[in-house]
């Protein structure tokens, strides 16, 4: 089920928030820099995990944490965009739908095999990512729709403000 919600995506109660960026993500901007200032641990991780192995588009990387109340965070960073350049001066570029569709893949097995109940997600790759929602949104649908698993899509950011996910 997919449901389509307004509020604040750090405020979720889904057993995962999953987000777009790129390879060698700054984490500077938009969702990424809310959830770099929120959970600082999960970008140093980010970093040391992308030393080891280099992550390419189309690719996930799950990170689990504490947040400051003592409860569990589990969060995916969908590998959506391209890198522009290369070395310490490579920007993230544009998300492509290949990109998207390959991490949503990678991100419905995640669920599958963690068995996963809910599932945050913001208006995935339409805002740095530069792409189209209309684009997008079945690309989700197609993934999901047959899997056990409650997709809360965030459409509206309402910063500090609790959706209704109707999670059970």
């Amino acid at each position: 089920m997919i449901r389509e919600v307004e509020g604040d995506i750090l405020l979720s109660k889904a057993q995962v928030i999953a987000h777009g960026i790129a390879p060698q993500e700054h984490f500077d901007i938009g969702l990424a820099l809310a959830l770099r200032e929120r959970w600082p641990s999960m970008v140093r991780d980010y970093r040391h995990a992308v030393h080891a192995r280099v992550v390419q588009p189309g690719e996930m990387w799950a990170w689990g944490g504490v947040d400051d109340q003592g409860n569990s965070v589990r969060i995916v960073n969908l590998i959506t965009q391209n890198m522009v350049g290369q070395g310490p001066a490579a920007k993230p570029g544009k998300a492509t739908l290949e990109n998207v569709s390959h991490a949503l893949k990678a991100l419905a097995d995640f669920v599958q095999q963690e068995g996963i109940r809910s599932l945050a997600l913001p208006r995935l790759a339409t805002g740095v990512g530069g792409l189209d929602w209309a684009d997008i949104k079945p690309l989700i649908e197609k993934r999901f729709a047959d899997l056990p698993v409650t997709v809360v899509v965030y459409e509206t950011y309402r910063k500090g403000v609790q959706a209704n996910e109707a999670l059970a």
